[in-house]
């Protein structure tokens, strides 16, 4: 299982389509908000992909703030984080997910790509698509669950320019 995870976007369609015509064999595309227009563009345009969206603070539409998604065998707890404090560390945001049974959490907002692994639970910022920050390359996250029990957790540097 294949889960493109995305955030960030902020407007940037061309982006967002380039990603998600780079990754073709994803089973299931995670944005984690600030992206309500080209996600809802991009969800028209590929109807037969799972997709999942969690509201960011820089949307406007009626989108839910935290989703507990099961995908492969796991319960995952998506958000965007700004309602969970994740610029002043992630402990609560694993915590959150461990309330809620979620071995995997989650979050966008700080457009800064993070993986690790906070008490048992596995965390990813995918960073920012559009508007990465400390001079970082736009990244996106790739998940690979296993049916052995395996979680791997890969940031990917986005190359925006046509090859």
């Amino acid at each position: 299982m294949k889960i493109l995870v995305v955030a960030d976007t902020h407007k940037n369609f061309q982006v967002l389509d380039l990603c998600v015509k780079k990754n073709p064999d994803a089973d299931i595309i995670i944005h984690l908000g600030d992206g309500e227009h080209e996600f809802a563009d991009i969800q028209a345009m590929y109807p037969q992909k799972a997709m999942i969206y969690v509201g960011g603070n820089c949307d406007f539409g009626n989108h839910e703030l935290t989703h507990v998604a099961k995908v492969g065998g796991y319960k995952i707890f998506c958000c965007h984080g700004h309602t969970l404090g994740v610029h002043d560390g992630l402990e609560y945001l694993a915590a959150t997910a461990k309330k809620n049974d979620c071995k995997i959490a989650l979050y966008g907002h700080t457009h800064l790509y993070k993986t690790a692994q906070i008490d048992g639970v596995f965390v990813m910022n995918p960073g920012s698509l559009d508007s990465p920050r400390n001079r970082n390359k736009p990244t996106f996250g790739i998940i690979e669950l296993s049916p052995e029990g395996k979680i791997k957790m890969n940031i990917m540097a986005m190359e925006t320019k046509a090859q």
